[in-house]
């Protein structure tokens, strides 16, 4: 299965989808008793082909946990400009005119673009509540009881899931 959609290492491919797509197969299935990241890291080379693999092996020890091998991965072949670009993107997001269900997706879109944006929860939160509407704040404020901003990022999370949800 991670062999249908190989990543190469060319400039045309993009290696945040391939590392999405190689997850969403492996979180089709466990295997007893082997931790998730041991099954990760075994099947990972198999979904590469040419520089991408070489570049696995030449640094299979650098790469001891998937944490830090899908790290590693991005900053070898997903250029620093897409991530620059991508992190722009979520740092302005703006709602237009859409719904808020529309607005959170849109907003996560982009965070899924970039998986290595290294933006913390609470920041993230704080960029989508700025970039609604002044309405929509207002609704998101009273659905908090209060200043939805004062909210702890879980409680925050939680209702703007319960809002988009409907």
């Amino acid at each position: 299965m991670v062999q249908a959609s190989q990543f190469f290492g060319k400039a045309h491919e993009d290696a945040s989808a391939h590392l999405q797509h190689f997850l969403e197969i492996c979180n089709t299935f466990t295997i007893k008793d082997i931790p998730k990241d041991v099954v990760l890291l075994c099947l990972f080379p198999f979904s590469l082909l040419g520089r991408a693999q070489q570049w696995f092996y030449t640094n299979k020890e650098k790469n001891t946990m998937w944490a830090l091998c899908s790290t590693n991965f991005l900053a070898k072949f997903f250029p620093m400009g897409n991530t620059n670009a991508l992190c722009g993107k979520i740092s302005s997001f703006q709602q237009q005119h859409e719904t808020v269900r529309e607005a959170w997706e849109h907003f996560q879109d982009y965070i899924l673009g970039c998986p290595q944006h290294g933006i913390e929860n609470y920041l993230l939160m704080q960029t989508f509540y700025h970039g609604l509407s002044n309405n929509t704040r207002e609704t998101m404020d009273a659905a908090a009881r209060g200043a939805f901003l004062s909210l702890i990022i879980t409680q925050a999370t939680a209702l703007v899931e319960k809002m988009t949800s409907k």
